[in-house]
């Protein structure tokens, strides 16, 4: 390996331009302003909606979603689109348990001059209990409503385009499933483009597709202005028990394919208080906008016929600079085995020509692991040692300004990897070391195409590059073909691994740094030989280690100054009430895992609350006791009640007797529930349990009807609960003091009352 310090400082500068390069292309693009032309999506004129949308708490069911709801209304016929409003009942058991809830959706149709099929834009105006939606989804919201006002003004598309804003996304995906399952419009499927918002800025990601997506993304690759989007992503996603709307569409036995995208930085605003218009950045909205608009005129002059019917194969792609590069799905094994070929070759070549034994060759390959362990791991005690610095940090999963500590653990892993190589270079020498880190990339590689196809690319690729790159560098005698050479076989890795390594911090947050450590340790191990090429003899000093170090101290210690726990960035907890009506006991409960100060004031011992509060499942809490408050609890009345031989058909009304944002029903331990229906429609059999429990959001004032076919014709108890938000002014409840915030969660603030029935 030629040592040419100007030719490796040449190649370094090449390198951070490329990468550089790579990461431009997956930033958000500059707002437009309002005055930017009518034809084109403005960020500007989007946010105006943003801002009526996450004005307030919309949660489904409440006096503020009906006003969001009527807004889009009006929105959307001011446009001149056919609008109507869905009122019906949804029902999922998509986010860990069976829940339904009363919505209302708010559709409207921009009509297209020759159908081929219809394509769906989708986001839901609801937001969690605590939080104002102003991302989540105000952005998706926003998006649709100024993409439909570009579309609705300009020329009409060949396809019909359906605008579907859905209700109670948020407690059960519940708005979607009832279109999908019972709306006029879904029943010939088509092409869903679902828009989502996990935090307050950074890339939109298209982070979903349907099964056979070759043919969708090649549409995606082509149209979208900027194209962020990793087969990885959706191999990873597929794996992960996380859903959105999008899952109703995907799950259906009818025609559906499409894409799902989101922006995924600023987690700590997520399902917050703090999600409010003013955390939203304006370049992520346009990245929004700009993405939709051009999909939706792409796919509304397009075939639908083909598209909405699955490929034969997943497509393979990947962000390099503003362009998305994509591959058949077929192509994984044949890649992935082509690069263990190559690194073999690579490995034979360099014994043969004196540079490299199989011994030393061995030894390259195991010692590579050492860097590819420690660098996580350092990751990993990194956030332990912030989480002990900072007790705040440990219920977040990034904290407000991650960025110095995200360049911390960039500069860690580049001390470990520089540290390695310092000490094992002349020992083992360079070529045994270049060649053990590309094999563990092949082998990667392999493993990847076995277990998520998609995400296969990461490595092989690499492997490939670097392994063709030695092969290049070891035939040519001299002159810049060899340093060139080394440096096109690391640019491979840069435009390839830069990206996941900025991608990997947001999307799994410095609590599991490891992961982003992982493929950043990759790339480290990519670059060794132009690190190679910058030293003039063999002998290749500490100081680059030990200014990794000096990095990684100094960005950390940034991190530590501009991330003080404070009023305005505070630390999350959780705190919840729960009131037995039968005994008149009342407990404080958090789940949280590491309470801090002001949560122990009120959670002083753990226990399982299955029993008294049912819906709160069998995870062990923390819980205090609490002053009963004066809430009534939810009243039950039977309405018809029979018995045909051993079974018994009983028919109740759940009433609740003060604002409610939830009902739950559950039947006692040991009666065997034989079917349900619940607000008129059957629940499935598959997922009734044993104990039965039923959930039900946004109910009525007037209540939830709940039919049950029992086992037996006996008396049954039944316990009955309804939950409720906001805990100021229960007895013995004190603000939080500045410095800590509500934490982002379906259950914050959640005052739930109980009370058991005999009918």
């Amino acid at each position: 390996m030629e040592r040419s310090p100007r030719a490796g400082l040449v190649g370094l500068l090449i390198l951070v331009a490329l990468a550089a390069l790579a990461l431009w292309g997956i930033s958000p693009p500059s707002p437009r302003g309002s005055d930017a032309p009518d034809d084109v999506f403005s960020a500007a004129r989007a946010y105006a909606h943003v801002e009526r949308v996450g004005s307030e708490v919309h949660v489904a069911g409440s006096p503020a979603a009906d006003g969001v709801r009527s807004y889009l209304e009006s929105t959307l016929r001011g446009l001149g689109l056919r609008t109507e409003v869905q009122d019906g009942v949804g029902m999922t058991d998509s986010l860990g348990g069976f829940a339904m809830a009363r919505v209302r959706n708010v559709i409207a149709v921009l009509p297209g001059t020759a159908p081929t099929g219809r394509v769906f834009l989708v986001a839901h105006y609801d937001s969690v209990q605590v939080s104002y939606g102003g991302n989540d989804d105000g952005a998706g919201v926003a998006t649709m409503l100024e993409t439909a006002r570009v579309l609705a003004r300009g020329e009409r598309p060949r396809n019909d385009i359906v605008f579907l804003f859905t209700d109670a996304e948020e407690a059960c995906l519940c708005g979607a499933e009832a279109f999908v399952s019972q709306h006029p419009l879904a029943v010939d499927g088509g092409v869903v483009l679902n828009l989502e918002a996990r935090g307050s800025g950074g890339p939109v990601i298209m982070f979903e597709t349907s099964e056979g997506n070759a043919d969708l993304v090649g549409v995606y690759g082509a149209a979208a202005p900027h194209p962020v989007g990793t087969s990885f992503a959706v191999e990873v996603y597929r794996i992960l028990p996380n859903d959105t709307d999008f899952t109703p569409f995907r799950e259906s036995a009818r025609p559906f394919a499409g894409l799902n995208s989101a922006y995924i930085d600023g987690s700590i605003v997520y399902h917050s208080p703090y999600d409010k218009p003013s955390s939203m950045d304006g370049g992520t909205l346009q990245h929004h906008g700009d993405n939709a608009l051009a999909l939706a005129r792409a796919f509304g002059a397009a075939d639908l016929g083909p598209l909405k019917t699955p490929a034969g194969f997943d497509a393979t792609y990947f962000p390099v600079g503003p362009l998305l590069v994509r591959y058949p799905g077929w192509l994984v094994w044949p890649l992935a085995g082509l690069a263990l070929v190559a690194v073999a070759g690579l490995a034979v070549l360099a014994r043969r020509r004196g540079v490299a034994s199989w011994p030393r060759v061995g030894a390259g390959f195991g010692l590579a692991l050492v860097p590819l362990i420690v660098g996580p791991v350092l990751a990993q005690l990194l956030w332990t040692v912030l989480v002990a610095l900072r007790p705040g940090y440990a219920e977040m999963l990034d904290p407000w300004r991650p960025g110095w500590f995200r360049a911390g653990v960039v500069a860690l892993v580049a001390t470990a990897v520089v540290a390695w190589y310092r000490l094992l270079r002349r020992r083992v020498g360079p070529w045994p070391l270049a060649i053990g880190a590309l094999a563990w990339f092949a082998v990667l590689g392999l493993g990847l195409a076995a277990l998520t196809p998609g995400g296969s690319y990461l490595a092989a690729l690499p492997a490939l590059a670097g392994a063709a790159a030695g092969v290049v560098a070891l035939r040519v005698a001299s002159g810049w073909a060899r340093p060139a050479a080394v440096v096109a076989g690391a640019a491979v890795a840069v435009v390839i691994l830069a990206p996941t390594v900025v991608l990997f911090f947001p999307a799994l947050g410095l609590v599991t740094g490891g992961a982003a450590a992982f493929f950043a340790t990759l790339l480290g191990l990519a670059l060794l030989p132009v690190l190679e090429m910058l030293h003039p003899n063999a002998r290749l000093t500490w100081t680059p280690a030990g200014l990794a170090g000096v990095v990684a101290v100094a960005c950390v210690a940034a991190g530590l100054a501009v991330n003080r726990i404070d009023a305005e960035h505070p630390a999350p907890a959780q705190l919840m009430y729960a009131l037995d009506a039968d005994t008149g006991r009342a407990r404080w409960v958090s789940p949280d895992a590491a309470p801090g100060e002001w949560t122990r004031e009120y959670v002083t011992a753990r226990e399982n609350l299955r029993d008294p509060f049912p819906l709160l499942g069998d995870e062990v809490l923390g819980t205090g006791p609490a002053p009963a408050a004066d809430l009534p609890p939810p009243g039950l009345a039977v309405t018809s009640d029979s018995v045909v031989g051993n079974a018994r058909t009983l028919t109740v009304r759940i009433v609740p007797r003060r604002p409610a944002r939830l009902v739950y029903l559950a039947v006692e331990p040991g009666v065997r529930v034989r079917g349900a229906t619940v607000a008129g429609r059957a629940v499935p059999a598959d997922v009734i349990d044993e104990p039965a429990g039923f959930l039900f959001h946004a109910p009525s004032p007037e209540g939830v009807t709940v039919t049950l076919t029992l086992d037996r014709p006996g008396l049954v108890r039944l316990r009955v609960m309804d939950g409720s938000d906001g805990l100021t002014g229960l007895p013995g409840f004190h603000p939080r003091p500045p410095g800590v915030g509500v934490e982002g969660s379906h259950d914050s603030e959640l005052v739930l009352v109980a009370r058991t029935y005999t009918v």
